[in-house]
């Protein structure tokens, strides 16, 4: 079975992430089975990793992404690292439906 990128939580649930920043635009790549067993979910931003810019714009990427509002994700770990976690306050079945449907 394949790893998935994010779990359930009490309070939604959780997001692995692979963050590449400068990218020539916002997108979401996809999922990366890691050599761990670990799934994490590819993303490019434009902004620069430079004063918490790339996490804004990783923030407003995922929210936009699943439908809820900039302020229910929040960045658990990573916040100078490519490999961050991010937390997806709300229904966590919902989200993760939505998630499973934007990863195909």
């Amino acid at each position: 079975m394949t790893a998935l990128p994010y779990r359930l939580t009490a309070s939604g649930v959780t997001l692995s992430l692979r963050v590449t920043p400068n990218a020539g635009t916002d997108r979401i790549e996809g999922v990366e089975q890691r050599d761990d067993g670990s799934a994490v979910l590819r993303l490019r931003v434009a902004a620069v990793a430079d004063r918490g810019r790339a996490n804004a714009a990783v923030m407003a990427l995922i929210a936009k992404s699943v439908g809820v509002p900039k302020s229910a994700v929040r960045l658990l770990a990573g916040e100078t690292a490519r490999l961050k976690l991010v937390a997806i306050d709300g229904d966590g079945p919902a989200l993760a439906a939505r998630l499973a449907a934007l990863l195909g």
